[in-house]
């Protein structure tokens, strides 16, 4: 039986081997702490959601929000935000994220290939014993000195072994790899991986291919947008000693931060100035400790107005920690703002502002709530994007 996890949840006494110990705490998907008994560790969720196998045993770490809808809508948003507004997407309830995830993706990559793979142009650069499309005339003399054949050439070929179908065909791959899936999920990611037999498959390492929406491949979008979500995971697969370890997760603090920095940035935009992400400071005068605040609002000439830190962590009993709000202390010295802002993810606390000591700088904590619909939490974001709006002022 695999062991179930949840975020926030509480930890679970579990009997690992000192290689899975290990294997298990360098991949970071769960929290492991010794206990007084040898060999029995005490296993919680991380800040990773998704499943891991190492070797016969699986760990798989639910979100703490419940509806994965919900979830899919942030997974998805700083990619497209209007992909889970279209009724055409939507998931099933299901036990785990990744069966999910794979049941939705089938069903829509099924429909928008029924017609057949989507066909189009792409450049190719090879050698030919004969003439087609153009020769290279600067290849052909750099490597081949100058020789008649073979003829370095380029030319552009209709064919199906192009980004959008090298795209589903990634996603499918990686899917086939989830345990738990449901046999009708896997004979459509199988049905679809056959239809696909003449796309090159994906490299590990190497860069996805990207699309440009248009109208010739219309019937791909919703799973083409799917596809790029599944992709977003971290998956790996290699050997640690004689196990076999897999796995299939996604950081949900990179999912909250992308879908603040994106939601609340666009948000701020509508207001005049523009937004900046992972904005590049440095706390001293010798530019030796580097800072990256997760989302600055710059106004005229750069100017900055607002910084802004998102938080995804759950507040301590009695508050947000402090540590955030020393972080946030040095954004404000360092760009000269009487006000930064704290965004967390909805826990026990309610909104608090602290005014520093002397310094006169006041640090705001907001939260948003994640269990909320997508419209719901669009509307939390726009009276987050008010709030800093009245507070906002001018680097000094």
């Amino acid at each position: 039986m695999p062991l179930v996890l949840t975020e926030g949840g509480p930890s679970r006494p579990v009997h690992l081997s000192p290689i899975e110990y290990e294997t298990l705490r360098g991949l970071a998907i769960v929290d492991i702490t010794p206990t007084l008994e040898a060999g029995t560790y005490s296993i919680s969720a991380g800040r990773k959601i998704g499943a891991v196998s190492v070797g016969d045993r699986q760990i798989i770490v639910r979100p703490k929000i419940a509806d994965l809808n919900r979830l899919v809508f942030l997974l998805g948003y700083s990619l497209h935000r209007d992909i889970w507004r279209d009724d055409h997407v939507r998931l099933t309830k299901a036990d785990e994220l990744l069966p999910a995830l794979a049941e939705a993706f089938s069903r829509i990559a099924a429909r928008a290939a029924e017609q057949g793979p989507l066909q189009g142009y792409r450049t190719v650069r090879e050698d030919l014993p004969v003439l087609r499309g153009r020769v290279l005339a600067g290849d052909q003399m750099s490597r081949r000195y100058g020789l008649p054949v073979p003829l370095a050439v380029e030319y552009d070929d209709f064919s199906v072994d192009i980004a959008e179908n090298r795209l589903l065909l990634a996603a499918a791959l990686r899917l086939l790899t989830v345990p738990g899936l449901s046999p009708e999920s896997r004979r459509r990611l199988q049905r679809l991986r056959i239809a696909l037999a003449d796309v090159t498959a994906p490299t590990r390492g190497a860069d996805l291919p990207t699309w440009v929406p248009s109208r010739l491949n219309t019937r791909y979008h919703d799973a083409l947008r799917l596809a790029e979500i599944v992709l977003a995971a971290q998956s790996f697969e290699h050997r640690a000693g004689d196990l076999t370890v897999t796995g299939f997760m996604f950081d949900m603090w990179r999912i909250f931060e992308d879908f603040v920095c994106t939601a609340l940035g666009d948000a701020l935009d509508r207001r005049g100035g523009r937004y900046a992400t992972q904005y590049p400071l440095h706390l001293d005068d010798n530019r030796e400790v580097r800072m990256k605040p997760d989302l600055v609002w710059l106004g005229s000439r750069n100017r900055c107005r607002a910084v802004v830190d998102a938080k995804y962590k759950s507040e301590r009993p009695d508050g947000f920690p402090d540590a955030d709000l020393y972080q946030m202390l040095a954004y404000c010295t360092v760009l000269g703002l009487k006000d930064g802002h704290l965004v967390y993810a909805k826990g026990n606390e309610q909104v608090r502002t602290h005014t520093v000591h002397r310094a006169g700088v006041v640090i705001h904590c907001h939260t948003l709530d994640l269990g909320v619909s997508p419209v719901a939490l669009l509307s939390q974001v726009e009276e987050l994007a008010v709030r800093i709006t009245k507070n906002s002022n001018n680097c000094q």
